[in-house]
């Protein structure tokens, strides 16, 4: 998921931001980082309605996604670990989980533990079908520094990987409008929108097309989206994103 709730930001003066990998020292940091941005995100709330139990769980999930990203992908962060992308590929058949995710999972969330299972659920059924594609599960920047092009020098650190691939497709939620416009000035097309369940905040999917074709080209089209707020099953097999990620 990828945050943007709110205003846009006034644009602060542009610096130049060494991006960086991942290490498993960063988890713990990155992990508090993360749970500070998306804290009061309506995605979030619908997770956790207690703010209390909401500060306590977010490290710990968002942990056990960094975790995840940096055992099967790439996390970026900046020198001072104020921001991180969290990047996943998946293969054509879907993506695997770690062995021990449901377990971790309900330990932490304890009796939310339904609202992170149908939370999967419903990015799964949305996420695209038929081909491999990069999946940027969260891109967050701390609150305190958002405004300054850091999560742009994030987006552009993987996108030159994937740039080198012809055929590579990126794919996220959006969580709100201001990552929306983030996201387009990047390449992202909007691909419909879906409501989490008993009347919850809305996601955006969005994809980004291989360099070596036109934007306006079919490239791989997402599961189907709807505006329609409808029931899901409560399983899941694909990564999970809290975007805005």
């Amino acid at each position: 998921m990828n945050t943007g709730p709110g205003q846009p930001l006034p644009r602060r003066r542009s610096r130049q931001h060494r991006i960086v990998t991942a290490g498993p020292a960063d988890t713990a940091a990155l992990s508090q980082v993360i749970a500070d941005v998306f804290h009061d995100l309506p995605q979030s709330k619908w997770l956790i309605p207690d703010p209390d139990a909401r500060q306590r769980i977010l490290p710990g999930y968002f942990q056990l996604l960094t975790e995840q990203a940096m055992g099967t992908g790439t996390v970026h962060t900046t020198t001072d670990r104020v921001a991180a992308a969290l990047w996943i590929p998946v293969r054509p058949k879907g993506a695997s989980q770690p062995a021990d995710y449901p377990a971790r999972l309900a330990a932490l969330s304890g009796q939310w533990a339904g609202q992170f299972t149908m939370f999967d659920a419903v990015l799964d059924r949305h996420h695209p079908r038929g081909a491999a594609y990069h999946y940027l599960a969260i891109l967050a920047v701390h609150p305190d520094r958002q405004g300054e092009g850091i999560g742009s020098a994030l987006l552009r650190a993987y996108h030159d990987i994937l740039d080198r691939e012809p055929d590579a497709l990126a794919y996220l939620e959006a969580a709100g409008m201001r990552s929306r416009q983030l996201y387009r000035r990047h390449g992202y097309l909007p691909s419909g929108a879906f409501y989490l369940p008993d009347d919850g905040p809305g996601m955006w999917p969005m994809v980004r097309p291989p360099r070596s074709r036109s934007p306006r080209q079919e490239t791989l089209a997402p599961a189907p989206t709807t505006t329609q707020r409808t029931s899901v099953p409560r399983s899941r097999s694909a990564p999970r994103g809290h975007h805005d990620r």
